[in-house]
């Protein structure tokens, strides 16, 4: 979400707040635009990160609702790179995206973050992203670090398409945050 984590997969480096600093991707450009868009499922929290502790954020594409995230125009080695610093491999290789591309969707592994999701085209590209295979219902919740939660609120703040109320009340409301982080300790985090 947050246009400086990115630039730490792309050019390397650890964000604020992480417990990791990342290689980098073989093109260090960033991204040529970053827009904020909204797309079908849902975001939740799940599993233990030891980069931030607390839960990670997933994307759930068929759960009811809709996502708030950006779309960076990366290239497709780029995509790969992040991808493969997420899954904690190396980067240099180039995924085959062939089948997310014709089916919607792509196995890379059983793992967190090995799932390849095409949510839909933006200016007659596909919009890319990873998740992991199971869906919301299928694991047990686990509240946000701090530290993340912050970050992913400010990264959908600089997208410039939601204010402070309506990016506290969608992460107040998503599940592994619900119940745990309310909308007034959201809004304190980011002010």
């Amino acid at each position: 979400m947050h246009l400086d984590r990115l630039a730490c997969y792309i050019k390397g480096g650890r964000p604020p707040g992480a417990g990791r600093a990342y290689p980098g991707c073989r093109d260090q450009r960033l991204p040529g635009r970053s827009v904020p868009v909204e797309l079908t499922g849902a975001l939740y929290f799940a599993t233990v990160s030891p980069v931030w502790g607390g839960g990670r954020a997933f994307y759930d594409p068929y759960g009811e609702g809709r996502l708030h995230a950006r779309a960076h125009l990366v290239s497709a080695s780029q995509f790969a790179d992040i991808a493969a610093q997420e899954m904690y491999r190396e980067p240099g290789e180039d995924l085959d995206l062939g089948e997310v591309l014709a089916e919607g969707r792509a196995g890379l592994g059983v793992g967190r973050y090995e799932t390849l999701i095409c949510a839909g085209r933006l200016d007659g590209l596909p919009v890319l992203t990873f998740t992991a295979p199971w869906s919301a219902d299928e694991v047990a919740p686990v509240p946000p670090s701090r530290d993340y939660l912050r970050f992913i609120a400010s990264g959908l703040l600089d997208a410039g398409a939601w204010d402070a109320a309506t990016v506290a009340a969608y992460l107040a409301s998503a599940r592994g945050a619900a119940g745990q982080w309310s909308e007034r300790a959201i809004r304190e985090l980011i002010e």
